[in-house]
């Protein structure tokens, strides 16, 4: 048989007519960072030892190693076991499983690749999370003959909340279902149905058998129905997109080098961005600036660091920076909070409980914490959130935790580096959750709140009194914040509110958050930092209405409480109102004419308080109406009882 011209041989001639030639292409090629994974016996290993022999990358002395196992110790009586590739492990080969996590090496014409295979089986699914944490992309694998099971959904859920954006499905052992095509299209539509929801943005079908080496490198003629690439064509055309802007620098701070008297730098690995001499810089927790003036590699003095390179930064002042401060653009900071709120995967045969201490690493920083609220825990199978009172081991929930001193961080889906972090028990020192920050905490309001207004501006005095105009309408104003979810009745409930008060002679006006978004704020989306800049403009707005000494009822979502409390403060506590609107939440999704609730189910609509996003009930409002029992004219009433109990209205 003649030898496939693969990319692989192209290479392998490549080497043998110029070596020189070759190491010089070598050396500008990109990294793929691959993941495999699936449930027990979906055959990871054994596709992974397709693929190295039939791409040729498996040396002479190796494969008669594999052979002389497979004759004593493999799966196939004798025959050539290729999962003897990766499973190393003696515990692993005993009991024909992958306990950990076996990475390999090879390299193509077009790219390296370095391939992570991880265990299938439930108990090790934290050795799968660790595999994921650094990849670019996941094969994820499917027994044509048991089809799509919880182990696959966790793994697909696990892979992307590791931010893994490509994901190749191979529908392995279609052998065995004698290469129906009708097998694997029932596969792809019972995953496809799963994976809508997780908003996957690269996802491929292969239908393979990695005994045989169906369409693993080679196309196979044992399928004609399918139309689509090879794995190894699927791999080596995709695209993966560099993480982190240049205006995104961030570099974890791994120690102070001081190796004498005359020089003093700081050494770590560019987590994302650029960094060139002359840069400026903040250091944070501190929030102290000052500019780059060399950057020095074991190589010397270079023009420019690039993840992830390992470099010491020299600065032009003398700044108390230590390990686990982080060297950031000061034209793009991360958050610095004492709670952050993330997404933890649990790794610990003892569950995770609120209120107990743990220690958090993040980077090359290391600090205490404890989980202040569980909100609730992640269903695998239909990714619906759960209230939960502890996390078990590899469950998934979202948390808060408050840490016991601030930390410089990013949302997940911005840095990896500066995003994630492991819980490690305080006694056995043993890594027990692995957690992706899915909230911004902390300073992340800082640019629309704190925010000094441009040049030398001052207030003007009014001509007429805020108390003088009160007097005239005979009322003292007020703002009202109906807050609670979609479809609660915020604003015809403030509505009604509005004609009560214009009935008895009363001034009032109402800023629905919908008709809001569409003038003053049609420039914002719906993230944590746009809903808050959006709350901070209806507020500076509510405090002008009530100067004019008019009542201001507002009717907006506002899910987290420290905004609604910033809110307050603009207006002034002294003249501000919270009611919280409530109802189940299958009263909520019956009045959702619009189909809001339902098309955040299915990922359509990111951040959906409620839903995809966290909504954090009022802690102490001023009144509380459950809108499923009581209709708009009675909390309209209510409402209009508050006002007068309060001395707003006489």
């Amino acid at each position: 048989m003649s030898e496939p011209t693969t990319p692989v041989s192209d290479q392998r001639q490549l080497i043998e007519r110029d070596i020189d030639a070759y190491l010089a292409q070598h050396e500008r090629k990109e990294i793929l960072r691959i993941l495999t994974c699936g449930s027990v016996d979906d055959g990871k290993s054994t596709l992974i030892g397709r693929l190295l022999h039939d791409s040729q990358l498996i040396h002479e002395d190796q494969l008669e190693a594999v052979e002389r196992e497979s004759r004593t110790g493999g799966s196939r009586a004798g025959e050539l076991d290729l999962a003897l590739v990766l499973d190393g492990l003696q515990a692993e080969r005993e009991q024909g499983i992958t306990i950990d996590v076996a990475y390999r090496y090879f390299s193509t014409a077009r790219r390296k690749y370095i391939i992570a295979d991880t265990p299938g089986h439930e108990q090790y699914t934290r050795n799968m999370a660790t595999g994921a944490s650094t990849c670019d992309a996941a094969i994820i694998l499917i027994d044509a003959a048991n089809g799509v099971l919880t182990q696959t959904r966790r793994h697909t859920f696990i892979a992307r909340l590791l931010g893994i954006r490509h994901l190749v499905v191979a529908v392995n052992k279609m052998d065995l279902a004698d290469y129906h095509e009708a097998a694997f299209s029932a596969i792809r539509e019972d995953y496809e149905a799963f994976a809508s929801r997780l908003r996957v943005e690269d996802l491929n079908f292969i239908p393979m058998s990695a005994l045989h080496g169906d369409n693993v490198v080679e196309r196979s003629e044992n399928m004609p129905w399918y139309r689509g690439a090879s794995l190894m064509h699927v791999l080596e055309n995709m695209h993966i997109a560099p993480g982190g802007g240049i205006d995104n620098f961030r570099m974890p701070v791994q120690r102070v080098n001081r190796p004498d008297a005359s020089f003093r730098g700081y050494s770590g690995s560019v987590a994302s961005g650029a960094v060139r001499p002359g840069d400026a810089v903040v250091v944070l927790p501190s929030g102290l600036e000052t500019e780059v003036t060399r950057v020095v590699s074991m190589d010397g003095d270079i023009e420019e660091a690039v993840p992830p390179m390992a470099v010491t930064l020299t600065l032009a002042d003398q700044i108390d920076i230590s390990r686990g401060d982080v060297l950031a653009s000061p034209a793009n900071q991360p958050r610095v909070s004492d709670t952050i709120d993330a997404t933890l995967v649990w790794m610990s045969e003892t569950d995770m409980t609120p209120g107990r201490q743990y220690l958090l690493k993040q980077g090359t920083k290391q600090v205490f914490c404890r989980v202040e609220t569980l909100r609730d825990r992640v269903d695998v199978n239909t990714l619906e959130p759960a209230p939960a009172s502890t996390l078990a081991l590899n469950e998934i929930g979202r948390v808060r935790l408050v840490l016991s001193e601030p930390i410089a961080h990013d949302a997940y889906e911005e840095s990896r580096a500066t995003g994630s972090f492991i819980v490690i028990d305080r006694v056995s020192n043993i890594t027990v959750g692995a957690g992706m920050i899915q909230i911004p905490g902390g300073q992340a309001l800082r640019s629309h709140w704190d925010e000094t207004p441009h040049g030398a501006l001052t207030a003007a005095n009014p001509a007429v009194t805020t108390e003088e105009k009160a007097q005239r309408l005979g009322q003292t104003p007020v703002t009202v914040l109906f807050t609670g979810l979609s479809k609660s009745g915020k604003t015809v409930i403030a509505q009604a509110v509005e004609r009560k008060l214009f009935d008895e002679g009363r001034l009032a006006t109402v800023i629905d958050g919908q008709n809001f978004r569409l003038g003053l704020s049609r420039d914002l989306g719906f993230s944590a930092e746009d809903r808050s800049e959006n709350v901070r403009r209806a507020a500076e707005s509510a405090r002008q209405i009530n100067d004019a000494g008019l009542i201001c009822l507002t009717a907006f979502v506002v899910p987290l409480d420290r905004v609604r409390e910033r809110a307050r403060a603009v207006v002034g506590s002294e003249r501000f109102l919270e009611v919280f609107l409530t109802a189940p939440m299958e009263e909520l999704k019956r009045r959702d004419a619009s189909g809001l609730y339902e098309a955040a189910e299915r990922g359509e609509i990111p951040s959906f308080p409620g839903v995809s996003s966290e909504f954090e009930a009022p802690t102490a409002p001023d009144l509380v109406l459950d809108t499923a029992s009581l209709d708009v004219d009675e909390c309209a009433q209510r409402v209009m009882e508050l006002l007068r109990q309060r001395g707003f209205i006489r």
